[in-house]
């Protein structure tokens, strides 16, 4: 028994009979099993009873006064809050009708009297049992339903989140994409025109030398061109200016080609370079660079003011002996620096003879560094006559290198490279020191006469460096040289390209007593203006003027009209390059200065010079 107390779950149970004895009986022994026990001894009890407080298990007499148990039970199944409370039926009789009808209308079990009571405590006991699992199960399937419902709220908070972080990344993703696509276009265009940038193109031109190897019918060209003088656009109108002209030059480009906008790329500073797919012959590519240079005629328009550009390009035809980018660009640069040196607006198709004077030129730039330490350079120096009565009044000092090896290098061959790399600063310097030196010898002498000049040529690179003056004192201080004896001779390019700071710097030199000699007049700007705003005292006419003389080119009027200004400006005039005795006599008759030229003398080693001197008259 005590097992079986053990395994006992009380209920709550409601008994409906009539009869006092069945309920007492039933009482008492359900009771005794620790069940809680109502009782009712009618059908409208029951209904009421059950409705207010609805008991685990209803033990139901069949037989009762008024309302049967048949439909006690059918109501309460009707009802929803006592549907599903279990009713055992409690009977006397024992046919099968009964039990079937019990059934039909609800009832779950059965019992008959008399009682077998173990029998009865089982069949309430196991029906309890049953309702009580009942319960559990909707218990428990009310909190699974409530963890599957705060499973599921969890899950779609979390799959909300999800949809958040997702479309956070995606944006993230797309903001990535958009800032990586940025970036790569920044990295491959110019921040100023917009136009691909110098490695964009040097990827075009791998894929086109590329298709070279693999199409051998394929051709392309490289221009690489070059603004003339863009410096002095910056210098005098700023570099704000200067970005402008830069992006209106790039879009007449644009216009200009009709191309491809990825085959014309900004290669750096005011250099563009081309590139020309699928041409046709070298023709095609040449008539192309002249239709650039014709559309650079045209001025471009910033605020109110028009401009000019010119440039030179340089010309490659693309072939499958190339095979890096670096090649076609390196021979492109050599051709458009020829294209330079031919004057501005010009352009120059590469062939092999450029590589080979590039290279030439290579070398020369690293022998020039040292050609000073190693006393290679030498003065040379050509007599300047007094026209009039044919004595020498002057020397002009001109510079020679005497290479160890290639010996005497031209000056028109290794002048430009000093211009380019800086190089003829210290080598004007030394030439200054030198020519002031040698004078000095002379005086010691007593070859120097009063109105003797010495002339050395002043470089462009010189006349624009902050120092020059200062550098001109040490020399003569430090030579003990009288300045009245020195004239140096300046350009009219260096006066030109910034005119306020060639006008204080003349007169600096003049306050010295330091003579001005304006060179080459006439292949230049040849403004006349110059001659009355500078301090000038000699006016050298360029040799192109005197070699006409006595030709049937020659045009004295030019040469006459420039005497006679200079002659009313108080400047006395000096004619470069006379070789005839004809060329002599009439620049005597047009009341010309000074000359000097192969026909007096070529220039000449200082012992030379110095017999001159002594000969004094020389015509």
């Amino acid at each position: 028994m005590k097992s079986d107390e053990v395994n006992i779950i009380p209920g709550h149970i409601l008994i409906v009979d009539d009869f006092l004895e069945t309920l007492n009986l039933l009482t008492n022994l359900l009771e005794e099993r620790g069940h809680q026990v109502r009782r009712a001894i009618s059908g409208e009890m029951v209904l009421m009873g059950a409705k207010a407080s609805p008991p685990d298990l209803i033990l139901l007499d069949i037989n009762m006064p008024g309302i049967s148990g048949y439909d006690v039970c059918k109501q309460l199944q009707s009802e929803p809050n006592t549907r599903g409370i279990p009713v055992i039926f409690i009977s006397a009789f024992n046919e099968v009708f009964d039990k079937v009808q019990a059934f039909e209308v609800g009832g779950v079990d059965y019992i008959t009297k008399p009682f077998h009571i173990e029998e009865v405590i089982a069949r309430i006991e196991n029906q309890i049992a049953l309702k009580q699992a009942q319960k559990q199960i909707q218990r428990l399937n009310s909190e699974l339903e409530q963890r599957v419902l705060q499973r599921t709220e969890e899950l779609e908070s979390a799959n909300e989140e999800l949809k958040k972080m997702n479309s956070l990344l995606e944006r993230e993703i797309l903001h990535h994409q958009q800032t990586q696509s940025k970036l790569l276009h920044m990295a491959s265009h110019d921040a100023l025109t917009g136009l691909p940038n110098r490695v964009f193109f040097m990827d075009k031109l791998m894929q086109a030398i590329s298709q070279t190897k693999q199409n051998p019918d394929y051709r392309f060209a490289v221009l690489f061109l070059d603004c003339d003088r863009f410096k002095v656009v910056n210098d005098s109108l700023g570099h704000l200016t200067g970005d402008r002209l830069l992006i209106s030059l790039a879009r007449r480009l644009q216009l200009t080609l009709k191309m491809s906008p990825t085959n014309l790329a900004r290669f750096g500073g005011d250099e563009f370079t081309i590139l020309l797919e699928n041409i046709e012959s070298p023709q095609a590519v040449t008539n192309i660079a002249k239709r650039l240079q014709k559309a650079l005629t045209w001025p471009f328009q910033l605020d109110d003011q028009d401009l000019f550009l010119e440039a030179s390009i340089g010309i490659v035809i693309g072939t499958s002996e190339y095979t890096e980018p670096e090649q076609i660009l390196r021979d492109a640069d050599i051709a458009m620096y020829k294209a330079k040196s031919q004057g501005r607006g010009c352009y120059r198709v590469f062939d092999g003879t450029m590589h080979d004077d590039a290279h030439r030129r290579f070398q020369l730039e690293n022998e020039l560094r040292l050609a000073i330490e190693n006393n290679q350079f030498v003065l040379n120096y050509q007599p300047i006559i007094e026209l009039a009565d044919g004595s020498v009044i002057g020397f002009e000092a001109l510079l020679r290198w005497h290479h160890p090896e290639h010996g005497i290098i031209s000056p028109a061959e290794f002048i430009p490279i000093a211009e380019d790399t800086g190089l003829i600063i210290p080598i004007g310097l030394w030439v200054l020191d030198q020519a002031v030196k040698q004078l000095n010898e002379w005086q010691k002498k007593g070859l120097i006469t009063h109105g003797f000049r010495m002339c050395v040529n002043l470089s462009v690179k010189q006349f624009t460096q902050p120092y020059l003056i200062e550098e001109i004192d040490r020399i003569l201080v430090k030579n003990n040289f009288q300045s009245c004896y020195l004239k140096l001779e300046i350009t009219e390019t260096a006066i030109v390209e910034n005119p306020e700071a060639a006008r204080q710097l003349l007169q600096q030199l003049t306050h010295r007593n330091i003579h001005l000699s304006l060179d080459d007049f006439g292949t230049g700007y040849s403004s006349l203006s110059y001659l009355h705003r500078f301090p000038v005292n000699t006016l050298k006419i360029d040799r192109s003027f005197i070699t006409c003389i006595g030709t049937p080119n020659e045009n004295l009027q030019i040469v006459d009209a420039i005497i006679t200004l200079a002659h009313q400006l108080q400047i006395s005039v000096v004619a470069e390059g006379i070789e005839t005795a004809e060329q002599l006599a009439k620049l005597r008759s047009l009341g010309c200065d000074q000359g000097q030229g192969y026909y007096f003398s070529k220039p000449v080693e200082s012992i030379i010079a110095e017999n001159l001197l002594k000969q004094r008259i020389l015509c």
